[in-house]
């Protein structure tokens, strides 16, 4: 049906990358879409395409050779495709080719605007790090307030111990005067 054989239709399966179904004991089957895509390339070839071209050609769904005209070969431009009959040299169709790719290429790459995606991640990037910012803050108070409460309890500590030498030594005071300076002691300790 196609012309070609089998040897060819397994190079080309690979060279074009074609997806050419399998059955389930991996031997391969055609649709209607296939054959019709290895005529295509058949009639490609008998243009003078290479395989590179070729490769091209069937890569992007925007680009459509019409093989029905034998007689025009120019490249028709349409909304989304690309048209090519037979009226001027492969090397017009090549440059004419290149020039709808790019311009379709440019048309994609001017869609792609992504500036806006940018904004929001660097806001979202900020705010993370303000986030991050404030958990940090929030560490060190509470790390801060912790080593005040320490201090604090330390303190308290000092505090007390020194009201307990405090009363400690004014009971020897007391102690001593009560002993040394009563009168009473006095002649208690005659009488001893």
């Amino acid at each position: 049906m196609t012309g070609f054989k089998p040897h060819v239709i397994r190079f080309y399966e690979n060279e074009f990358q074609l997806e050419i179904p399998r059955k389930e004991n991996n031997r391969r089957f055609f649709t209607y879409k296939e054959i019709e895509e290895l005529k295509y390339i058949k009639k490609l070839q008998e243009k003078g395409f290479t395989n590179k071209q070729i490769r091209q050609v069937l890569k992007s769904p925007k680009i459509m050779v019409d093989p029905a005209d034998k007689t025009t070969m120019s490249l028709v431009k349409t909304k989304n495709t690309l048209v090519v009959n037979e009226e001027s040299t492969k090397k017009d169709i090549d440059n004419d080719v290149i020039n709808y790719l790019k311009e379709k290429l440019l048309e994609s790459i001017s869609a792609l605007d992504y500036r806006e995606e940018i904004n929001e991640l660097s806001k979202k990037i900020d705010d993370l790090k303000s986030e991050l910012n404030k958990q940090s803050k929030s560490i060190l108070l509470s790390e801060n307030a912790e080593l005040r409460m320490k201090m604090k309890e330390k303190s308290y500590e000092v505090a007390e111990l020194k009201a307990k030498l405090k009363r400690e030594t004014k009971k020897k005071t007391i102690f001593g005067k009560l002993f040394f300076n009563n009168k009473n002691n006095d002649q208690y300790l005659s009488e001893l």
